[in-house]
């Protein structure tokens, strides 16, 4: 876990200017700006989807489609000083067309077993610690805490994103911050 948040906060202190000098590289062709932007970002876009999926693959093929997406829209990306959470925006897009598409919601089986090496997160033991304290979240809570977590996005500026009142992002972020904690004890012991 403690990897995991390591890159949580690498991601959280980029710098949003540089962010969106790639965005702007990305629409005029730049493939090099493209790959920057994915190693600067991969690791948010992954953890974001996955809190959405709560299916490694399924958050995979979201990873992948986000940067597709990117960079066939970045020409559209206007300056508002919040890059990742306009990248985040387009994976919870596209988390949601793929549901819609399977019209099912994956869940993830207990016994699951991770295998993937080219996982953004660094060990096997991140990744199970933190799919098991996903689990312990809602789908709103997950998005909460993964937004905040991951892109240094406000209370408020999460309320505007996911449409719902202030008190009760706050509400439901100091929620699942209780949750989580519970969680990751029960998983030590």
């Amino acid at each position: 876990m403690l990897n995991f948040l390591t890159v949580v906060t690498e991601l959280s202190e980029q710098d949003a200017d540089l962010l969106e000098q790639q965005i702007s590289a990305i629409a005029g062709g730049d493939m090099a700006a493209l790959a920057a932007l994915y190693e600067q970002t991969k690791s948010a876009v992954y953890g974001f989807a996955l809190s959405l999926t709560r299916n490694p693959h399924d958050a995979e093929d979201v990873l992948q489609t986000v940067y597709v997406q990117l960079h066939k829209n970045a020409g559209q990306y206007r300056r508002q000083g919040k890059p990742l959470a306009w990248i985040l925006t387009i994976a919870r897009n596209t988390v949601r067309m793929k549901q819609r598409r399977d019209n099912r919601l994956t869940a993830l089986p207990a016994d699951y077993e991770v295998e993937d090496t080219k996982n953004p997160l660094q060990t096997k033991e991140d990744q199970m610690v933190l799919l098991t304290a996903l689990n312990a979240l809602n789908s709103t809570e997950r998005q909460i805490v993964i937004l905040h977590a991951v892109s240094g996005m406000k209370h408020r500026e999460l309320a505007e994103l996911l449409q719902l009142p202030l008190s009760t992002v706050i509400s439901k972020y100091n929620r699942a911050i209780k949750k989580l904690e519970r969680a990751l004890k029960e998983e030590a012991v």
